[in-house]
């Protein structure tokens, strides 16, 4: 859907989670998006300039037309380090640039699709100083559904880090949201969530405390769809984060979320 008689620049494509029909997204000005992109990553890490970017996302990869491997592409290319790059199939390559970026000193970020960092922190444990590990996608149908706890249990051990962070996104919203520990979401001033009823679509709101349906508000989908109604689960606290608890009953796991209790 498109609010505009031009034709996209761009199509962003699911990952196909589920095994049926993926979902598109048509995407009219390509710089909104990247604008939104680099202003909400920034506003909680810093400027990219100061990053290293490191990328475990094959299953994303391989599809072709994904929303998350554009923004983390414009990432190193607005980061500019020399050491940036996409790890497909290699994980003792990517081991091999962990070490580099570790004994120089280098601030890096590893982010990589959940089931792929997990395969990764089996093989190659490695204590990181300097490197913020980031994870998104869940496990897409690779492994078992794990809660986030667990997940963060394990690469927290493997890695040696005090905590995991998290990105929020999939195709149907231009913005993300991230969390820098526990799973609890900090979205962008142009991006809100909100708790429905999960048996009355009408019954919605912004108060803290509430468990129910998830609603994203996204203004960055100006051309498109700024209201998004998620089959996922969701707890808003009192600064305003949200919490990702679970699914809707009978509803397909997808998307760039885990579950959590």
């Amino acid at each position: 859907m498109l609010s505009t008689d031009s034709a996209p620049a761009l199509i962003f494509e699911s990952s196909g989670t589920t095994g049926v029909a993926t979902s598109r997204h048509y995407v009219a000005d390509p710089e909104l998006y990247d604008a939104a992109a680099y202003a909400a990553f920034e506003a909680i890490y810093g400027s990219l300039r100061d990053w290293r970017i490191l990328a475990l996302l094959p299953s994303y990869l391989e599809r072709g037309q994904s929303s998350l491997v554009h923004m983390v592409q414009r990432f190193m290319e607005r980061s500019g380090d020399a050491g940036n790059g996409f790890f497909l199939h290699d994980n003792d390559a990517l081991a091999a640039a962990l070490r580099q970026s570790e004994a120089s000193g280098q601030k890096t970020l590893l982010i990589g699709v959940t089931y792929a960092l997990l395969d990764f922190a089996a093989q190659h444990p490695m204590p990181l100083q300097h490197t913020t590990v980031m994870e998104t996608g869940g496990m897409k149908g690779r492994r078992r559904e794990m809660l986030r706890s667990e997940v963060h249990a394990l690469l927290r051990d493997a890695f040696g880090v005090a905590h995991i962070h998290s990105e929020y996104g999939m195709t149907e919203l231009l913005s993300q949201a991230y969390a820098r520990a526990d799973g609890f979401f900090q979205t962008p001033p142009w991006m809100k969530a909100f708790v429905a009823e999960e048996d009355d679509p009408g019954a919605w709101s912004d108060r803290p405390g509430r468990t129910g349906r998830l609603y994203v508000a996204d203004l960055a989908n100006h051309w498109s769809c700024s209201f998004i109604a998620t089959e996922d689960v969701t707890r808003i606290h009192t600064d305003g984060r949200f919490e990702v608890l679970g699914r809707i009953d009978n509803s397909d796991i997808r998307g760039c979320s885990l579950l959590a209790i």
